[in-house]
């Protein structure tokens, strides 16, 4: 999984009813853009993250 600053992390539910839930990269903390990362979720919450399978990279688009 490779990531950059401002990409997105979508983190499905793992059970019935638990919802999907959001995070922004906001540092890049392993080489060539691998985990861990600091992500902060949509309810301003930080954590240092390295994704399992259940998370999709939504890469920002570039202008």
């Amino acid at each position: 999984m490779h990531a950059r600053v401002g990409d997105m992390l979508l983190v499905h539910g793992r059970v019935v009813g638990q919802q999907d839930r959001v995070a922004e990269v906001i540092e890049v903390l392993g080489p060539n853009g691998t985990p861990p990362f600091r992500v902060r979720f949509e309810d301003g919450h930080e954590t240092l993250m390295s994704p399992g399978p259940d998370t999709v990279v939504r890469h920002r688009t570039r202008d």
